[in-house]
């Protein structure tokens, strides 16, 4: 498996880490970890965001009510405000958590 050991790092910074999640979403994203620009979610870009919530927090964890996630990714992004760049793995990873879907991944 590939060294993930950045991701698990960044991670850490906010929570304990379940490596077996965190490797899920790693592989999840795959290629967009590669591309500096999709690999950091840019928290003041409204449309951003949108992408965040609609393909993550609703198709790939089967969520719903967008006031709920969006109170969830403003909680989240609020938590990461002293890092300039929001690694997408670890806002996905603490997303997962606060909706209790890390077990489900």
């Amino acid at each position: 498996m590939a060294d993930n050991s950045k991701h698990y790092e960044d991670i850490a910074k906010y929570t304990k880490v379940d490596e077996a999640a965190a490797d899920k979403i790693v592989k999840y994203l795959g290629i967009a970890l590669r591309n500096r620009d999709s690999a950091y979610v840019a928290a003041t870009d409204p449309s951003e965001l949108e992408t965040v919530r609609e393909s993550w927090l609703k198709k790939k964890l089967g969520l719903s009510g967008d006031d709920k996630l969006d109170a969830g990714i403003a909680e989240v992004m609020e938590a990461m405000k002293a890092d300039r760049m929001k690694g997408r793995a670890t806002v996905y990873y603490l997303l997962a958590e606060k909706f209790g879907k890390l077990g489900s991944l």
